[in-house]
């Protein structure tokens, strides 16, 4: 008789939410479904209904490819592609130094491959040069606070602590179609009538504060900094702060209290469009909810919208300020928080991808973390490099006099992702070697000497980190691909034949209990936990979980209850005044450009673009054009609308919508070729966080008299170094 087929407890492969999923093969095909879980209650969105038909994608990658002299990419052995790389690092190495090789890493990446990846690029290449994706996502609600706070955690409460609360800001964000079992979490806020949406955009997040659910602020692009500094002035101004909170618990109030004066209502109406009325009703739907008047509850939530900037840690600080003085931080019911997007966004730079971090949230130029982590890994601390280049620095320095020669890509797409996508793959091409890991053959893949075929999702155990801290168990459901191997192995094979030091697990499990040592004391410390506590313990355990000689100890839910992170125990309220964008609009680009996401699809669509259920519901890259500026332009729904930029243009289909102002075009950023926004958006960085500025840039728009527009993007793609069907040049 037959055994049932047994379901595998996992999460989703995409967003930092990490929805709970069964997983079940049945006659060769996994299904999917969701399971009950603090964070989707057994919810899942389109992409994570249609997860499983990623494993079964046409053009999986199975072989190693290598660039043969012809040109082409060619098959070959595992051995020999290995060998191929491991000589060539060598000679880059021996001919420039050990920072001529580069590392890029994903915020997809399980904990455990995040943590063997900075261990590899810091003792078996010897470089500085390794960062990851997670810079064009979190970087500068990192920095913001760290410097505030004196911890990062996107969320330093769990997820369902918002339900509970009578009102939410949430400022760049559009949780419905990029996190939609997270809105269920907003219902008590819209029920209070104190949900309020910051965005240039009507998005479909702003549209549920609609009728009476709370208010949606849209302010001119680039303007968020002078939206906050307006609601602090308000705060202050009228006697709304957390008097004795601020006093207790905070340092730098006055200095926050000054800046704040000098941004009355009209002034901030003035530079926003955002009104006196609006502004005021904000800050008072704030306060009326916050602990100190009695209220159920108040948070102030950030996302990319508003981090995505010049002035990206600027706008977060403000944010926290604003939080500090409502007394928001650190209590039961009320906070601050940065939502995560990628996966693994958080473990990711927890433990050793961000160039200038060790495991355990150690910072690379401290002694001490510097001789904690060498002696969990075996070598001496001063063969461990300082401080690398952040992303958009390195990838700039690529192929340069004195930049690195060689860069190995896991778990990006850097031709579609990364700002200034075209001066991306100038950069890309002026590489020696460029080595992908990868499942499909990405964009970035295309241009690769060697692409090696890796494990996905429900093919690999190992542990994420969501967007609340909480640390989660990826389980493997189903057998790989023949010819794929996991990066653990990978990079274990690599260090042999590179003679590097150290012992090289392949076993996720055993990596995790070395990524637990080294992390120990840290301030992200999972010292406390393993592979089979998580697994006993699936939906329990926030970090910091330090180990115990006793009974385990419970994680730590909640961050800030007692004290801050800091010398002095006290959150710091820093100030920085609005600047504006980068790139400010003018006569020659007179209309503002803002990038974001659709429901269907993630990131640079690698994954989604080829399900064939996402790819026909949102089959091509769009425009979003207000009805006055169409009419300016001739632009009729469904004509063929360029934008373009100091760096580039983007072709797309016009949508004619009033969810956009009429001073600003909206484009998804998820296509490849002549329909990639990043082919437009700025890659000038934040001075602090070297977060780029993707959602702000200054274009002209113009409608084409083109027959067929060459945007949609193909259901699979080739491997050649020629333009493909979605990169007609213009």
């Amino acid at each position: 008789m037959a055994r049932p087929p047994q379901a595998v407890a996992s999460h989703c492969p995409y967003c930092a939410l990490q929805c709970a999923q069964s997983l079940t093969l049945c006659s060769g095909t996994v299904e999917v479904a969701g399971r009950d879980f603090p964070t989707n209650r057994g919810g899942l969105c389109q992409k994570g209904w249609t997860s499983a038909a990623v494993l079964r994608a046409p053009d999986r990658l199975t072989t190693p490819l290598v660039r043969g002299r012809s040109g082409e990419i060619e098959p070959t052995s595992w051995d020999a592609a290995l060998d191929l790389i491991a000589m060539r690092l060598k000679e880059i190495r021996d001919t420039h130094g050990p920072d001529a090789v580069a590392v890029f890493g994903g915020g997809g990446l399980t904990n455990e491959k995040a943590y063997q990846l900075g261990k590899f690029a810091r003792i078996a290449l010897g470089t500085a040069n390794i960062d990851y994706n997670g810079r064009f996502c979190m970087s500068s609600a990192v920095a913001a606070m760290n410097r505030s706070l004196g911890v990062d955690r996107g969320l330093p409460f769990p997820l369902t602590d918002l339900g509970g609360a009578d009102a939410i800001l949430l400022l760049g964000s559009n949780l419905a179609e990029t996190m939609p079992p997270a809105v269920a979490h907003l219902a008590g806020a819209r029920a209070a009538g104190g949900l309020i949406v910051v965005d240039p955009r009507a998005s479909a997040t702003a549209r549920l504060a609609d009728d009476g659910a709370g208010l949606h602020l849209q302010p001119v692009p680039g303007t968020d900094l002078p939206v906050l500094l307006g609601l602090l002035h308000v705060v202050f101004a009228e006697g709304l702060t957390d008097a004795a909170y601020v006093a207790q618990r905070t340092t730098g109030a006055e200095d926050a209290r000054r800046l704040a004066a000098s941004w009355w209502p009209a002034r901030v109406e003035a530079v926003t469009g955002v009104s006196e009325v609006q502004l005021r009703a904000a800050a008072h739907h704030l306060a009326a909810a916050s602990p100190s008047r009695g209220g159920s509850g108040a948070y102030v939530l950030t996302g990319r919208g508003v981090e995505q900037s010049s002035q990206g840690t600027a706008t977060v600080g403000a944010a926290i300020n604003l939080a500090l003085a409502l007394g928001l931080v650190g209590r039961v019911g009320s906070g601050y928080g940065a939502i995560t997007g990628q996966g693994n966004g958080q473990g990711g730079r927890e433990h050793g991808q961000k160039s200038d971090q060790l495991p355990g949230y150690r910072m690379i130029d401290d002694p001490a973390a510097r001789a904690h982590v060498a002696d969990v890994w075996g070598v001496d601390p001063a063969i461990i490099p300082g401080k690398g280049r952040p992303a958009v620095e390195l990838l700039d320095s690529l192929g340069r006099e004195g930049g690195p020669r060689a860069l190995l890509v896991h778990g990006a797409n850097l031709r579609v992702s990364a700002p200034n996508a075209r001066h991306v793959t100038d950069r890309l091409d002026a590489l020696d070697l460029l080595v992908v890991c990868d499942v499909v053959p990405s964009e970035t893949a295309q241009r690769a000497d060697v692409v090696l075929p890796v494990l996905q999702w429900a093919e690999e155990e190992g542990t994420m980190t969501s967007l609340e801290g909480r640390i989660l168990r990826r389980r493997k459901a189903i057998e790989p691909p023949a010819g794929a191997r996991s990066e653990l192995w990978v990079w274990s094979e690599l260090a042999s034949r590179l003679g590097a030091p150290g012992v090289w697990e392949i076993d996720a499990a055993l990596v995790f209990d070395e990524l637990a040592r080294a992390s120990a004391g840290g301030r992200a410390d999972y010292s406390g936990l393993s592979h089979a506590r998580l697994d006993a313990e699936d939906a329990a355990v926030h970090w910091p979980c330090p180990a115990t000689d006793g009974v385990p100890h419970p994680g730590t839910p909640r961050l800030f209850l007692d004290d801050f992170p800091t010398p002095d125990g006290r959150a710091r309220f820093v100030v920085a005044d609005d600047v504006g964008p980068a790139e400010a609009t003018g006569p020659d680009a007179p209309t503002h450009l803002v990038t974001g996401r659709v429901l269907q699809h993630y990131q640079s669509g690698a994954q989604t673009r080829r399900v064939a259920e996402l790819a026909g519901a949102s089959p091509e890259p769009f425009v979003e054009v207000h009805p006055v500026l169409a009419d300016r332009h001739g632009i009729e729904p469904g004509d063929l609308v360029e934008v373009t930029s100091a760096r580039g243009s983007a072709r797309a289909i016009a949508r004619v919508t009033d969810a956009v102002r009429p001073d600003t075009v909206f484009m998804p950023f998820h296509w490849a070729g002549v329909g990639s926004a990043n082919r437009v958006t700025n890659d000038v960085t934040d001075p602090v966080s070297g977060m780029p500025e993707f959602k702000v840039c200054a274009v002209t728009v113009a409608r084409l008299d083109l027959a067929a527009p060459p945007t949609r993007a193909p259901a699979t793609t080739g491997l050649g170094r020629a333009a493909t069907a979605t990169e007609v040049p213009t």
